[in-house]
């Protein structure tokens, strides 16, 4: 019963599946030649055997038949009388093996040993752990919500290991209880004080990608290729995709029919706004693609210093940059275009009047959210009626109305 402690751990050991079976010996062996190094100051003699699936060992000792009293080194020889206690039979020159009880070794090494052999194992399932997910890092892990902290989430995988969803890679409206479950994809994997800590995300654009994997099989069979994605997490994101297959149709691909590949992407994204988009290298028509749903007139480009001009009409304008201007912003980062929006109008320059010229008769503050949705004229909020600026600003109707009045008072 001696070794019983020993045997739990044992258990322990063989449990875990991430460890293969020659490791496990490899180990094993190696902690109990260690100690007997440290007890005996050489190990070479000795023969292991071990039992995992029976969490059981055996130590075997072999040492050399020497004449009583010529004994100088009791760890690797045996007296000749010794021998004979053991089997008469024996003679001087032969070899002696006979089992070494764990008892023999007293209480503190078999603790000891219990204590190297517990640390070994840890050590080892971390770097099993470490070394699986470095392998992962860009798939999706679905796991449990175990414990929600103000700047973190600890996520539980099927094999109980931690993982972390810190808050700065959550969706601005995600919010998950213990017991949830939860998808995320791992974006980096690094050791901590000798733990290894894995970081997921929901808001990398690696995530939607793998979302559209397991959404749409053409992307996940290759006939479908995802060139750029761009997002804003929770608010909108773009992502350009191209079909090498002229029998396929990327974008309905992407979108299924009546929306329900991409629902699912939308609802897992917290209704992510997500435009899909054929890319190609006409730099006009992909930057054009890249704007909708804005109807674009013209478009001059500096391909030097990567700059756009776009020229719309008036009604198009708040479009093409969209709510708090995030459309135009990422249309400039999936084009990889610094995108400048003007308004094509009726009126020459001298006829329209710059919103600043009022800031006597309307606030700084409601000027700047008329600016905010690409009018910074007069005629430019005046091309646009009550309803539509109430929808795109934070504007109430009757401050709108006022402001009307004052602009077309101008123009009277």
């Amino acid at each position: 019963m001696e070794n019983l402690n020993l045997i739990d751990t044992f258990s322990e050991f063989k449990d875990l599946k991430s460890i293969d079976r020659a490791t496990m010996m490899s180990v094993l062996e190696d902690v109990f030649r260690g100690m007997l190094v440290k007890m005996f100051g050489s190990a070479d003699n000795y023969d292991i055997i071990i039992n995992i699936d029976k969490g059981d060992f055996e130590i075997w000792r072999n040492r050399e038949v020497v004449e009583d009293g010529e004994v100088t080194e009791p760890n690797m020889q045996i007296s000749l009388s010794e021998a004979k206690l053991i089997d008469e039979d024996y003679e001087v020159g032969e070899e002696v093996t006979d089992e070494v009880k764990l008892l023999d070794f007293g209480r503190r090494a078999i603790l000891a040993l219990r204590q190297n052999l517990t640390a070994r194992i840890l050590e080892l399932e971390k770097n099993n752990i470490f070394q699986k997910y470095r392998d992962r890092i860009g798939d999706i892990i679905t796991g449990e919500v175990y414990q929600v902290w103000k700047r973190e989430i600890l996520v539980l995988d099927e094999e109980g290991n931690e993982l972390i969803l810190p808050k700065t890679e959550q969706i601005p409206t995600d919010y998950f209880r213990k017991g949830d479950n939860i998808r995320a994809v791992v974006v980096r994997v690094e050791m901590r004080n000798n733990t290894p800590l894995i970081i997921l995300s929901r808001t990398s654009p690696v995530f939607l990608e793998r979302l559209f994997e397991l959404e749409v099989p053409e992307i996940f069979d290759g006939l479908i290729i995802i060139k750029k994605i761009v997002r804003i997490p929770g608010e909108r994101a773009k992502v350009a995709v191209e079909s090498y297959d002229e029998r396929i149709d990327p974008v309905g691909a992407c979108v299924g029919m009546k929306g329900s590949r991409i629902h699912g992407i939308v609802r897992e994204l917290k209704n992510e706004n997500i435009d899909v988009i054929n890319f190609t290298n006409n730099l006009q028509l992909y930057i054009t693609r890249a704007l909708s749903p804005a109807k674009i007139s013209s478009i001059k480009l500096d391909e030097k210093n990567k700059k756009a001009d776009v020229y719309l009409k008036p009604n198009e304008v708040s479009l093409a940059i969209g709510k708090g201007g995030l459309n135009i912003k990422l249309a400039s980062q999936l084009t990889g275009y610094e995108i400048d929006v003007y308004r094509e109008t009726d009126y020459s320059d001298e006829e329209d009047v710059n919103l600043e010229e009022f800031a006597d008769e309307i606030d700084g503050w409601i000027i700047d959210e008329f600016r905010a949705i690409g009018c910074d004229t007069a005629r430019s909020v005046l091309s646009l009626n009550v309803d539509d600026l109430v929808k795109r600003t934070d504007l109430e109707e009757e401050t709108i109305r006022e402001v009307l009045k004052i602009l077309k008072a101008e123009f009277e």
